[in-house]
């Protein structure tokens, strides 16, 4: 009796042993990717064959703009907050709400102007042809091809 139950341990020992194994083995390139500095930024290092410098550099940046876009974002929320206020106090444009939407669309143009600004100096900290293909790849995800169409559907 007691040879079973130990052969059947022994059994899912080995079979927990092997699951580790292979699991450490396809995950060991990512995880020693992610334990870098911006493990975030880790394709891109990959997708542009960036040199440890240029990375360096473009990690620096990327912690610079995040902590301004937070602050951007937070500005932002807050005069959504305000433009939802004035909304659900009357069933008509106001002045203040004409003001208030003036105001958000400053504000999401700067937060747009400031990350334009970033994908530019990153792609300027590359090589230039990583950085040309870069901004081609920004582009495709931060403005939409047809945006005058998605605003009426």
């Amino acid at each position: 009796m007691r040879r079973p139950a130990l052969i059947l341990v022994a059994g899912m020992a080995a079979a927990v042993l092997a699951y580790a194994g292979v699991y450490y083995s396809r995950t060991a390139d990512c995880c020693h990717k992610t334990q870098g500095g911006a493990p975030e930024l880790a394709w891109l290092k990959q997708e542009f064959g960036l040199g440890d410098a240029e990375f360096k550099r473009i990690a620096e940046m990327h912690d610079s703009y995040l902590s301004g876009c937070a602050e951007r974002c937070h500005r932002i929320d807050l005069k959504n907050q305000e433009v939802a206020q004035l909304l659900a106090a009357t069933n008509h444009i106001t002045p203040e709400i004409e003001k208030a939407l003036a105001e958000a669309a400053l504000l999401r143009a700067d937060c747009q102007k400031k990350m334009l600004q970033h994908f530019y100096d990153v792609s300027q900290t590359m090589p230039s042809e990583q950085g040309r293909r870069y901004l081609a790849w920004v582009q495709k995800q931060t403005i939409p091809a047809d945006s005058h169409s998605q605003m009426h559907h």
